[in-house]
């Protein structure tokens, strides 16, 4: 399991890499058409509750986003449970920087013409669609046990369909911005969880012998 985790990841990273690359060139990525067909159809304004609803996603993949996986690791440090919580910091907040920024910077996308809200540069990968993905990924690591996790891989596959609506709906990134932003961030929260494994085990192994503390 391991294994296949850590090549999906690899895989997907990849995958993710490939894309980006293609679109350094400089004539228009063979799926532009796609990214403006589906800017066009999706774009939206800030009123109205369609507007409302990506302005409450845009806060909660912003900030928001970022304080929470510290408020989760403090809550498990308090339970003894400081593997998990440097666990979900990793992958939610540090993943981020280590593979977002240096993709952006990489790539150097230009985001669509009239973005509703503030962005910085760089359009490729979505950050918050990365972000929403890996946090995902760590909450129901380290909250949820195996068997009740179906359920919230449902309800967190929801969240990023909605995220990658939100910023294309807001005009900040392209179509496959944040589909990038899904496939690196699903790929980087693999790598993650594998190099994290055996801290994870001992640590479930420590909750069972109740010895923690």
């Amino acid at each position: 399991m391991p294994r296949a985790a850590l090549l999906s990841g690899t895989g997907l990273l990849l995958v993710a890499l490939s894309i980006g690359l293609m679109l350094r060139g400089d004539g228009p990525a063979i799926f532009q058409s796609l990214d403006d067909r589906w800017a066009h159809w999706v774009g939206g304004g800030k009123s109205g509750a369609a507007g409302s609803f990506a302005l409450v996603l845009d806060r909660l993949g912003g900030p928001l986003g970022a304080i929470f996986p510290l408020v989760l690791a403090g809550v498990l440090c308090v339970y003894g449970r400081w593997r998990s919580g440097l666990f979900a910091v990793t992958a939610a907040l540090v993943a981020n920087m280590l593979v977002v920024l240096p993709l952006k910077s990489l790539v150097d996308r230009p985001r669509p013409p009239h973005p509703l809200v503030l962005v910085n540069d760089g359009s490729y990968p979505s950050g918050q669609v990365f972000a929403a993905v890996t946090l995902v990924v760590a909450v129901g690591v380290v909250l949820f046990p195996p068997r009740a996790r179906h359920w919230w891989w449902l309800f967190g596959a929801a969240y990023v369909v909605a995220m990658m609506w939100s910023r294309t709906y807001l005009q900040t990134q392209w179509l496959s911005d944040a589909a990038a932003g899904a496939l690196a961030g699903g790929g980087t929260a693999l790598l993650v969880h594998t190099a994290f494994a055996p801290l994870l085990e001992r640590e479930a192994e420590l909750i069972a012998a109740n010895r923690l503390w």
